[in-house]
């Protein structure tokens, strides 16, 4: 440590950890980066793992203080959740599969009762009344995740699923927290494991229709998914065949089943252009068919439908479509050059309304839409489908202005579709809706302990402005007592990229900061999804800025709306939204109070100059590839936290990671703490906090989850002198 950064340090209290510099040089198109912390990468280190653990020891001395808050926000969370539960029944052939939690377990339980077939579909359809608590008869659990994580650091699923007859289980598992599963096979009729296990593999699981076969997908060494394999059960593992493999670096590979079970719909692609394969699971020898060229440079997706008997294909796509389109196209009309084919619209584009994708059962098709920023579902029937005789969509009215509804699922042969629906006020809702004449039924709301009420809260949208004049959406959550009078704290969260919505949902562990006084604000940034796919494209590759600069100015909106105390604004977000965190650090360090980067993305640059590293070649198609192109390469460092770090008097700051995240590498917030300590001209702490035995989304278990939200928001509450109940 030098003088003047040892001089910089609180005069008192803990001492940080002090990286040793080790300068290595990394040059790109003519300008070189000296990294004097790269050698932080090294995993397998013995010092590098005494020093996060040092930083951690760091972390518990500085927030010390603040384990008491820590404590009451968990019992808080704990007293308002149903922690004895379960969700709704969903048929699936001649059963009824749903989970149950129990109050002091970790994990969900998964179990599934026999369903009926008496001819009236209704009736069949209508879930049974299981009661939370107590065992309905002829139960049969197929899986309980408390058992499997017994005596392991780290239990996830990563897919589940059930051959046509009901007899096997097949289902991944996630003993470390980098998202490498183990896939296990189960026999339903004796509860025994089979033999044979499958290590290595990734999301996603499909059994051929004679449950013979399983699908699933591998990652290669960067952590992309690029082969799809088959397992025939009974053989050895080592000879699993490999399906399809994709060798493009930048792109991803992925299947869906077919809504009626007989095809595997394979998709390859990135955030720009796709292919599809289908494969023929009826017929074990058939091989992959393409049926839309990456060639064509069309970014769509698929789902098969039978039209007077015959295979089609729902096409959603962007061709000529920048909010997409749906095109109904024989399946028989693939073999000719696009030039040649012929494509029936059946959702017009709109420049108002983003069309995200389609699902399909027998008779109608399920649309999912984004229209005024709200995720909503629309209806149509099959009959007529893409002929002048087509029908109106439906779509069912809910009375909130923000909300988000979605579709949770669509069985093939039901005469309804699964509605999700939940708002900042509303629990997430569960609702049936009826193919035959739109009505709803609510089947569940989630309970709520502790008498809580949505009156007692506001969430409404107001609009910001950016500095080149675009309206930025904000959303607004508070409790209905607290008025804009220019004193409140106030939080900012915010994401930003891969045109992924920070959409309208219900959180207990958010009530803790609104019954403390806190005003909860959603900045919906250009890069996200919530105003179409131009949104998205501006604010990606070079309007990338524009991310960061309208995260800026919905902080300046709320301070000049009188919605919080300039003093007292906060600022979180995580992974992507944890590189905003870092790019707003340094941008405007003077707005934040603190800032909250949860797995950040913050040595961007770095990750996606090293095509090795874990989906750094993905990213190309995100940020651009700086490797080739020197602007890309020049626009990235000017906004790149970790080379934009300057002598700053920067806000609190902590940095919440995981030692196996996949995704985004430790590395890159150890790093990023170290450099910040260098250069800041402030007193203010910088921590990290780091989960030894976690992924991407923290520890396993849901009680865990907790303890995590309750630590993020404490250290908010705490920076922002709102630690109190109001």
């Amino acid at each position: 440590m030098s003088e003047t950064t040892a001089h910089r340090q609180p005069s008192e209290g803990p001492r940080p950890p002090v990286a040793r510099k080790l300068p290595v040089e990394r040059t790109h198109h003519g300008d070189t980066f000296v990294d004097d912390y790269e050698w932080l990468r090294d995993k397998e280190s013995p010092e590098v793992v005494a020093h996060l653990r040092a930083e951690h020891e760091y972390m518990e001395a500085v927030t010390a203080h603040q384990q008491p808050l820590r404590e009451a926000i968990f019992a808080e969370i704990k007293e308002r959740t149903e922690e004895t539960d379960l969700s709704v029944p969903a048929r699936k052939r001649g059963w009824w599969y749903f989970t149950r939690t129990e109050e002091g377990k970790q994990y969900a339980i998964h179990c599934r009762v026999a369903a009926r077939d008496t001819g009236d579909a209704a009736a069949d359809w209508t879930p049974p009344v299981v009661q939370a608590g107590r065992k309905f008869q002829g139960e049969q659990i197929l899986l309980d995740g408390n058992a499997e994580a017994e005596g392991k650091p780290f239990f996830a699923l990563g897919g589940m699923a059930v051959t046509e007859d009901g007899k096997l289980l097949a289902y991944a598992e996630d003993n470390a927290g980098d998202e490498r599963f183990s896939l296990r096979f189960k026999d339903l009729d004796t509860g025994r494991l089979l033999r044979e296990s499958i290590e290595n593999v990734f999301y996603g699981l499909a059994f051929s229709p004679d449950g013979k076969r399983v699908y699933y997908t591998v990652v290669d060494d960067s952590w992309r998914p690029h082969q799809i394999k088959v397992h025939v059960l009974g053989t050895d593992p080592a000879g699993d065949a490999v399906v399809i493999q994709e060798d493009d670096p930048g792109m991803w590979l992925g299947f869906d089943l077919s809504p009626d079970r007989r095809e595997l719909m394979i998709g390859i692609g990135n955030s720009e252009y796709s292919e599809t394969h289908s494969l023929d699971l009826v017929d074990p020898a058939a091989a992959p068919r393409l049926l839309l060229s990456r060639d064509e440079r069309i970014l769509h997706g698929m789902d098969p439908v039978l039209i007077d008997g015959e295979r089609a294909y729902l096409v959603t796509h962007n061709r000529e479509a920048v909010n997409n389109m749906v095109s109904l196209v024989r399946g028989e009309e693939f073999a000719k050059p696009l030039a040649r084919q012929r494509w029936d619209t059946v959702v017009e584009h709109r420049d108002d309304v983003k069309v995200e994708g389609t699902a399909v059962t027998s008779t109608h098709v399920a649309l999912s839409v984004r229209k005024d920023t709200t995720e909503r579902v629309q209806v149509l029937p099959i009959a007529g489908l893409g002929t002048p005789a087509q029908a109106a969509a439906t779509e069912p009215a809910f009375d909130e202005e923000l909300y988000t509804c979605s579709l949770a699922n669509a069985e093939f042969d039901a005469p309804m579709i699964r509605l999700s629906y939940t708002s900042y006020l509303v629990p997430p809702r569960v609702y049936d809706y009826a193919l035959s004449d739109g009505a709803l039924s609510l089947r569940k709301e989630t309970a709520v302990k502790g008498g809580y009420d949505p009156a007692n809260y506001v969430a409404e949208r107001e609009w910001a402005r950016a500095a080149d004049g675009t309206r930025i959406p904000v959303s607004i959550v508070r409790r209905r007592e607290v008025a804009r009078d220019g004193t409140n704290p106030a939080l900012v969260y915010g994401y930003g990229s891969y045109e992924i919505s920070m959409d309208p949902g219900f959180a207990i562990p958010r009530l803790s900061l609104l019954d403390r006084g806190v005003v909860f604000a959603v900045a919906h940034v250009r890069g996200g999804g919530e105003l179409g796919r131009p949104w998205y494209d501006d604010g990606k590759k070079l309007a990338k800025k524009n991310t960061f600069t309208d995260f800026v100015s919905v902080t300046e909106h709320l301070v000049a709306a009188g919605w919080a105390d300039p003093r007292r604004v906060a600022a979180m977000g995580g992974s992507a939204g944890g590189l905003l965190m870092g790019a707003v650090a340094n941008l405007a360090p003077h707005l934040y109070r603190a800032v909250v980067a949860q797995v950040p993305f913050v040595d961007a640059l770095t990750t996606i100059l090293d095509p090795e590293l874990p989906l750094s070649a993905l990213e190309w198609e995100e940020w651009g590839n700086p490797i080739t192109d020197p602007e890309v390469y020049r626009y990235m460092k000017s906004y790149a936290p970790y080379e934009n770090i300057a002598e700053l008097p920067y806000p609190k700051i902590a940095a919440v990671t995981s030692f196996n995240d996949t995704r985004v590498l430790y590395v890159e917030p150890a790093k990023w703490v170290q450099k910040l300590r260098e250069s800041n001209t402030g007193s203010e702490p910088v921590v990290m906090k780091i989960e030894m035995d976690g992924g991407h989304g923290g520890a396993s278990g849901r009680y865990e989850g907790w303890k995590d939200r309750a630590w993020d928001y404490a250290f908010v509450l705490d920076a922002l002198g709102a630690t109190q109940r109001i």
